[in-house]
């Protein structure tokens, strides 16, 4: 489990496809604390870490990961959000983040607010996904509170610290972010479907 803070921006440095899979080689300021085996969401994506070479690591992502996220766009350079699952004694800072996409969006707008930015999202409707005012979402791993909840839009506002400490600073109009739902919004649809 995760919670959608992110501790550290990583950098892709080598991408090799292996089948329908590709295997990602990444740099990060932890690296050295990392081991073979250990959960780490890629911005927002959960891999496991299988090798682990001086200051390098690599995970691998399968092909229904690759179709359901933003991962498969990454190249060498890439910037990517980096967090540790939550350790039992943690804090919990944001919202629960399980690491499983459940679907790509769109920046359909960046609006600079005199230090802080307003960033505008469009996803497919069809997935029975949903954002409601003052809910949480995770955009690209990063656990952020929902405004101007449409029926497949939404909006967030990125303070100066967020913009900085996170891929956010990257992103343009255009671009595509992986987006997971809020887990308790889900059941509750689930339940109410039944």
């Amino acid at each position: 489990m995760f919670t959608g803070i992110i501790e550290a921006i990583g950098e892709v440095v080598d991408i090799q496809a292996e089948g329908s899979n590709i295997t990602f080689k990444l740099t990060c300021p932890f690296t050295q604390e990392l081991k073979v085996d250990q959960s780490l969401a890629h911005n927002g994506v959960c891999l496991t870490v299988v090798d682990i070479q001086g200051s390098v690591y690599a995970v691998t992502a399968i092909d229904e990961t690759l179709k359901k996220t933003n991962l498969g766009r990454l190249s060498v350079g890439s910037k990517v959000n980096l967090e540790r699952c939550m350790p039992a004694n943690g804090r919990f800072d944001g919202h629960i983040v399980q690491g499983h996409v459940d679907q790509t969006g769109i920046v359909t707008a960046i609006t600079e607010q005199d230090g802080s930015w307003l960033y505008d999202f469009e996803y497919e409707p069809n997935n029975q996904n949903i954002t409601v005012e003052k809910g949480s979402i995770c955009i690209n791993g990063t656990s952020l509170t929902v405004f101007n909840s449409g029926t497949n839009t939404f909006r967030v506002a990125i303070i100066p610290y967020t913009y900085e400490h996170t891929v956010f600073h990257t992103l343009q109009v255009g671009d595509t972010v992986n987006l997971e739902f809020d887990i308790v919004g889900k059941y509750i649809r689930k339940m109410m479907n039944l």
